[in-house]
C-alpha cells in the first residue's frame, strides 16, 4: 500500500516558508538591536522572538494530526480546509502579535483557529480509530 502525505505535504511546505520568515525576522532584529541572546530589553525582538516560539509550540502538534487524519483516508476538501485555516491562521496570529502584546483581533483569531482545527483533527483522528 503507498501512502501519500500530498495535501499534509502541502500544508506543511507553506508553514514552513512561514516558519523560515518568521525566524529571518528575529535575525533582523537581532542584528538591529546587536543583540546574541535574549531579546535585549528591544520589545520588537520579544515579540518576534515570541510569534516564532508560539509557532513551534503549536504547529507540529497540528501537523502531525493533519498527516494522520490524511493516512487514514480523509476527505481531501476538508483536509485543504484544515490547512488552510491552519496557514491562514498563523498569519494572522503573527500580524496580530507583531503589532502588540496585548489583545488584537488578529491574534485572538489565529489562536482561535488553530485550536479549532487541532481540536476537529482530534475528534476526526479519534473517529477514525473508533469506526
Amino acid at each position: 500500500m503507498v501512502v501519500s502525505l500530498s495535501i499534509t505535504g502541502l500544508y506543511t511546505s507553506l508553514l514552513a516558508l512561514l516558519f523560515v520568515g518568521l525566524a529571518m525576522n528575529i535575525i533582523r532584529l537581532r542584528l538591529q538591536f546587536k543583540t546574541g541572546i535574549g531579546d535585549g530589553g528591544h520589545q520588537a525582538l520579544a515579540q518576534a522572538i515570541r510569534v516564532h516560539g508560539n509557532f513551534a509550540e503549536f504547529i507540529p502538534l497540528a501537523l502531525l494530526m493533519l498527516g494522520i487524519y490524511e493516512v487514514n483516508g480523509a476527505n481531501p476538501i476538508a483536509l485543504h480546509l484544515l490547512g488552510a485555516t491552519l496557514f491562514i491562521g498563523r498569519i494572522l496570529h503573527a500580524i496580530g502579535l507583531s503589532k502588540t502584546t496585548g489583545l488584537s483581533k488578529q491574534r485572538q483569531i489565529g489562536m482561535v483557529s488553530l485550536f479549532i482545527v487541532i481540536l476537529i483533527l482530534a475528534v476526526e483522528n479519534i473517529r477514525l480509530f473508533i469506526s
